[in-house]
């Protein structure tokens, strides 16, 4: 439709309806993200001051941290478990200087989230923005230096970060190259350069799970979630063929039956090189020991159902693509001789090379559904 106008009053009409909505967003944005920040270090807060409680610390702060896990679950559902709970302790810990407030700029008439010491301190005493969400701080918690961190808060805030992008410059250490460095716009140029694809989506943080889990909404387990893993699976089989590196397709969601289950394989290749299957299962979710036992079993079974006279034992291969830090997890190789492991460390991707492939996988998965 607007590439039909040419009447300039009508073109800035649309612009300014556009803007009502991108600052109705923008607020609804900003409102959440000081919502989930401000409740978990207050949640911090309360719990900390509760453990101060107890004369036997360490019994009576974990005693603390289980029923509060207990409660807030089985009050709110997902997002508190006994891992989440020690984390709000130790934001309110990381930040026990500091009195969070809500303020409304006058002059973006938006949402910011102010962060001002009790009894403030120069590094610290500043207005961040709402963009940076629980996720933020929880990558910022794990910084070990005061200034470093105060630092890479500012920077993540002023130039709206995305998560992915802090924890890349973190992980770089971006913050100390650019202390050393004595011509800064070279350094910050290559940052911006590498991070780019990290920066598109400016809403990222909407599609967190930690975000839905706040709400109390569902997380996505609909089509888009199956969409995604089989994008995955997809341009994975390609590229493990493309490797040169002995690997031939033999199926697809392959049925292994047992006398009570039926199990489904995501991928199966031979390798001729290794003279042995090599099976591969992803789940979207974040893997767990339940997942690393199962792949273990595939394994098993394979080499009891499929394995022929003369090939080496079976090798799995379990994959996680919903984390940032994707993971690649390889089952035991059980009665393997050494020759045979080195093989397989020349032969097989490595956990790197997995992850990264699936990071590409993923961002192009993205681009393609974000309109």
């Amino acid at each position: 439709m607007a590439k039909n106008i040419i009447n300039k009053e009508e073109f800035a009409f649309l612009e300014s309806l556009k803007r009502i909505v991108r600052s109705a967003r923008g607020m609804a944005y900003a409102s959440i993200n000081y919502a989930q920040v401000q409740a978990n270090w207050l949640l911090g807060q309360r719990i900390v001051k509760q453990m101060q409680k107890g004369k036997k610390r360490a019994e009576y702060g974990a005693y603390i941290v289980k029923i509060a896990s207990e409660a807030l679950t089985e009050e709110f559902g997902k997002g508190y478990s006994e891992t989440n709970i020690r984390s709000f302790r130790l934001f309110y810990l990381t930040f026990s200087e500091l009195q969070i407030q809500q303020t409304v700029s006058a002059e973006s008439q938006s949402n910011t989230v102010q962060v001002l010491s009790e009894q403030p301190k120069a590094l610290i005493q500043q207005t961040l923005s709402a963009r940076l969400s629980w996720s933020h701080f929880e990558r910022l918690m794990r910084i070990e230096s005061e200034k470093a961190r105060n630092w890479y808060m500012k920077e993540a805030s002023e130039q709206m970060w995305s998560v992915r992008t802090l924890d890349r410059n973190i992980n770089t250490q971006y913050y100390e190259r650019m202390l050393l460095s004595q011509v800064k716009e070279p350094v910050e140029q290559e940052m911006k350069e590498k991070t780019a694809d990290f920066q598109r989506d400016k809403l990222e943080f909407i599609k967190n799970p930690t975000v839905l889990e706040f709400l109390g909404l569902p997380g996505n387990k609909g089509y888009k979630e199956k969409d995604l893993e089989q994008a995955i699976l997809d341009n994975l089989s390609d590229f493990l063929m493309e490797m040169g590196k002995g690997f031939a397709f033999v199926a697809r969601q392959q049925l292994i039956r047992t006398e009570t289950e039926d199990y489904y394989i995501d991928l199966v290749f031979y390798n001729y090189l290794l003279k042995a299957f090599v099976l591969v299962d992803l789940k979207v979710g974040k893997i767990t020991h339940q997942d690393v036992g199962q792949m273990d079993m595939y394994v098993r079974m394979y080499d009891e159902l499929k394995r022929t006279e003369g090939d080496n034992p079976t090798i799995g291969i379990l994959l996680c693509s919903q984390t940032d830090k994707d993971i690649a997890r390889y089952s035991i190789l059980k009665d393997n001789e050494q020759i045979f492991a080195s093989k397989y460390k020349l032969i097989l991707p490595t956990e790197e090379e997995l992850a990264r492939e699936i990071s590409k996988q993923k961002e192009i998965f993205q681009l393609q559904h974000s309109k």
